[in-house]
């Protein structure tokens, strides 16, 4: 039997996950109090299904201390479970937060983003037992699925690091959730082209004029060198996600090409790859 617990940051996509893996066949329950979870497991294992999930989080409020305990006593038991852990940066979660509406359930009056911070450190023991984390930072739903699919569908090998690749403009600020800035100003700009200002990276056209140089391509060589080297290391200290944004003046052109030409070039590497281009629509 696949037994899954699902859990991790309110607002991260847990109801979501939940359905998608009741659509996949698997015996869903949510919010179950954790004094019934061991008594859960046994009637579980006594029956017909083949795969359950399981959602636990911040809302068992104070009996959350007791899961820990709980955790260890079904392991020495024989009774074999996974974590699945929903991550997301505290500044996506607030702005998910504010455009529901919906309130914290650690919030009563306070602030939301300290809400957060507090579940973050409530459930840090579960992050480090998990055996999958999913950061949806960065993920359509129609994304978050294909990953649910692939895990606990296809029972592929999922890794869990992504590497989100981000072009941005200048005049527009750096992204906040970024790890690591490269500034491509130095390039060409297509902008003082007439016939190129009105297009973006995505055009053939900008992007080859911008490729047309041998500057973008040593710098695509020796960036590439370096994300070889770093990640592994990022890998190795815990990091699940890592943020590279590409800025150029106004985020339409140098950055939007350089961004899909390094995607281009670490499409090889066995992490998951997601690229965006926030500024791409602005003037």
């Amino acid at each position: 039997m696949r037994f899954v617990i699902v859990t991790g940051m309110s607002g991260a996509g847990k109801s979501s996950v939940l359905k998608m893996l009741e659509d996949a066949g698997f015996f869903c329950v949510d919010n179950l109090p954790i004094k019934l979870v061991k008594k859960f497991v046994k009637l579980i294992m006594q029956g017909n299904n083949d795969k359950v999930a399981l959602g636990l989080d911040i809302r068992s409020g104070h009996s959350l201390d007791e899961l820990d305990a709980v955790l260890r006593d079904m392991k020495n038991n024989g009774y074999q479970y996974e974590i699945l852990f929903l991550d997301c940066s505290p500044e996506v979660l607030v702005k998910r937060y504010k455009e529901t509406r919906r309130i914290h359930p650690l919030s009563q009056s306070g602030r939301v983003d300290k809400s957060i911070e507090l579940e973050r450190e409530k459930l840090d023991f579960l992050r480090k037992k998990a055996d999958i984390i999913i950061d949806t930072s960065h993920l359509l739903i129609r994304e978050l699925k294909t990953q649910i699919d692939t895990i606990y569908v296809e029972d592929k090998n999922f890794n869990n690091f992504m590497v989100m690749i981000l072009s941005f403009g200048f005049k527009y600020g750096i992204p906040a959730d970024s790890d690591l800035v490269f500034d491509v100003r130095f390039l060409r700009n297509p902008y003082y082209i007439s016939e190129l200002k009105d297009k973006t990276g995505m055009d053939s056209s900008v992007s080859s004029f911008v490729m047309d140089s041998d500057a973008a391509g040593q710098f695509l060589d020796k960036l590439e060198d370096m994300l070889t080297f770093l990640i592994p290391h990022y890998i190795s200290e815990g990091k699940n996600q890592l943020v590279i944004s590409i800025g150029c003046t106004g985020g339409r052109h140098r950055s939007v090409t350089l961004t899909n030409e390094l995607a281009k070039r670490l499409a090889g590497l066995s992490y998951g790859i997601k690229t965006e281009h926030r500024d791409i629509e602005k003037d």
